[in-house]
């Protein structure tokens, strides 16, 4: 079996610790350990005896992530994962078979896309529109479900643009779901980043085939301890389980140790109070270095650390990041790598300074062109 280079994730493993400035970054600038835990905690985790640990996730983990969503959702609707990205191969794996089709949002973070496509899965893209900020367009979701489809694969919100489905379009994706029997695949890493504080719906008991994956990677600035969560009705939970027994057995027993901790819901909205904060200041940044590209035009998001920008040269996405990393030594994505050409996408969760000097080099890049 032969799976597609994953371009995204393979240029920024090249590139993202060569550069000066990697804004190719999605995620909140990492917190420490000895930001998220008490002197008491991290005297106690010296002590710790370093055990497999629960194979599903402890059950005080599991607890945690229930907490996080609606009633319907229990200790037995979750699995615990080796970060977001080990939640979306199993999902697929799982309930999809060669030959299947998906309804796939574009553009997005294309994992689902090239493993599906690996796998003889057909990929149906539908693009969000940039003209309705970034939102699906009701209509053409309606016709595109035919009677082959599988399942309607979702990134809210969205990673590159930072949009949040609206409701409308929300509960037409439930319904059309429950009409058809389709399954609902939802990505909701980014959930918890919204810029105005409100957490935004989640599919999470949506429907009785309802998929939602999510993890500490981007809103919760914890990519390191590799925590990630898959939910669903019990019977894919069980089937997930037996996928990730082949996979990395366990998570990490001190990544769940730490995370059981950092959950709770005090410290979890202390976290995100932070990620809000951050993100709104950093945004300032973006917005007003932005008044003065033309060569770019913007959307604002509403979520997430990263802006996609549409580029008004005529240049392909990965002619200008290529350019750029090679003459100032930055690293933004390219659209390319997202499913949408003629746009890149700048990351701002770093810490101010680091992306003020990032975006003067863009600045300049631009200037001698």
């Amino acid at each position: 079996m032969n799976f597609e280079i994953f371009e995204l994730e393979r240029n920024q493993s090249l590139f993202e610790n060569k550069v000066d400035f990697n804004l190719s970054e999605s995620g909140v600038h990492p917190l420490k350990l000895s930001e998220i835990l008490t002197i008491e905690e991290q005297k106690e985790i010296l002590d710790l005896e370093l055990y497999y640990g629960c194979t599903n996730g402890t059950p005080g983990l599991r607890e945690r992530v229930s907490e996080m969503y609606c009633d319907k959702i229990s200790n037995d609707n979750i699995l615990i994962t080796s970060g977001s990205a080990e939640a979306n191969f199993l999902s697929i794996l799982t309930q999809l078979n060669y030959g299947d089709e998906i309804i796939y949002m574009v553009p997005n973070y294309l994992q689902i896309a090239h493993l599906s496509r690996s796998l003889g899965i057909k990929v149906n893209y539908l693009p969000l529109r940039q003209e309705l900020n970034w939102q699906w367009n009701i209509d053409d979701l309606k016709k595109m479900v035919t009677s082959k489809t599988k399942m309607i694969v979702i990134c809210n919100p969205n990673n590159p643009t930072g949009s949040i489905m609206e409701n409308e379009v929300f509960d037409t994706v439930v319904s059309i779901a429950k009409d058809k029997n389709l399954w609902i695949l939802s990505d909701e890493v980014y959930r918890g980043s919204e810029l105005n504080g409100v957490e935004c719906r989640s599919f999470a008991g949506a429907t009785n085939r309802s998929i939602v994956n999510g993890g500490l990677s981007k809103a919760y600035s914890l990519p390191g301890l590799r925590i990630g969560w898959t939910i669903g009705p019990e019977n894919y939970i069980q089937k997930a389980w037996s996928l990730h027994d082949y996979t990395v057995i366990s998570i990490a027993f001190l990544s769940d140790w730490i995370s059981c901790r950092i959950l709770e819901k005090n410290r979890r909205k202390k976290i995100l109070r932070r990620t809000k904060e951050h993100l709104n200041r950093n945004l300032k940044i973006i917005e007003k270095w932005s008044m003065d590209i033309p060569e770019l035009s913007f959307t604002t998001p509403q979520a997430a650390a990263i802006s996609f920008a549409k580029l008004n040269d005529p240049i392909l996405s990965e002619d200008f990041v290529f350019s750029l990393r090679d003459k100032k030594s930055v690293l933004l994505t390219a659209g390319k790598w997202h499913g949408l050409e003629g746009y890149i996408r700048i990351g701002y969760g770093s810490p101010e300074d680091y992306v003020k000097s990032g975006l003067r080099r863009i600045k300049d890049f631009l200037s001698e062109k």
